[in-house]
């Protein structure tokens, strides 16, 4: 089983959980009904979605929200370009990946992006070319600066996944559906909680600067369950 959740920054700079909703398959299908919920619910707005390359995701994504841009998370990005790195080559790839992000601008970014897949070209081509059609991780360069660390990956989801890992290992097996929506349920009212009553994810000076391009920013992960349904 699989937990689809969605957190989201509002416009105020907080933190938010957005939704959970538990498929049996991580598909096109699921993340699409999950997207039509939130929608239907209410959520607008939204101008840059964060998340890993998985096509029905993408796909949901490009269907439910097409005022929206897709950001592809550029840690898992990052772990799917190793396998085809040959692996005394992994330390230098994975400096040229910093260097294209540790830049002052935006037209910095994306002129080292070219110098690297062209070096890349030259030494590595099985790794240049899923690098050349993968521009989409610089999604987050169309946005300040100053929050390209909080929107470029899903790593600040990652410590709320590991925590409704945590919960959900404790049980085990749950008898049905609803049995793991109260209990990820529970875990993500407490952290939506912390999050609304703790300090800012954003502060409301880069958020203004930021709403000229985008009112709402989501990140979409899924966590794996050992679970059965009834």
């Amino acid at each position: 089983m699989h937990a689809l959740v969605a957190t989201g920054v509002n416009a105020d700079g907080h933190r938010e959980i957005l939704g959970v909703q538990v498929t049996t398959a991580e598909d096109g299908a699921g993340w699409l009904a999950f997207f039509r919920d939130l929608t239907a619910r209410g959520l607008a707005g939204v101008k840059l979605v964060t998340s890993d390359a998985h096509t029905g995701l993408v796909n949901a994504i490009a269907a439910t929200l097409p005022g929206g841009s897709w950001q592809r998370c550029r840690t898992h990005y990052a772990a799917n370009l190793m396998p085809v790195t040959p692996k005394s080559s992994w330390g230098w790839v994975k400096a040229l990946l910093h260097s294209i992000y540790n830049q002052p601008d935006a037209e910095s970014v994306h002129a080292q992006f070219d110098r690297v897949v062209e070096a890349l070209a030259k030494k590595l081509p099985t790794v240049a070319a899923p690098l050349e059609t993968a521009p989409d991780i610089l999604a987050c360069t169309a946005f300040p600066k100053k929050i390209w660390r909080q929107i470029w990956s899903n790593n600040p989801n990652e410590r709320l996944n590991r925590e409704i890992r945590r919960r959900t290992d404790v049980v085990g097996i749950f008898p049905n559906r609803p049995a793991i929506i109260r209990l990820v349920g529970a875990v993500l009212a407490e952290q939506h909680d912390e999050w609304v009553e703790g300090r800012r994810y954003l502060g409301l000076d880069v958020v203004t600067r930021a709403r000229t391009h985008s009112t709402t920013t989501e990140e979409v992960t899924d966590t794996d369950l050992q679970a059965l349904s009834a």
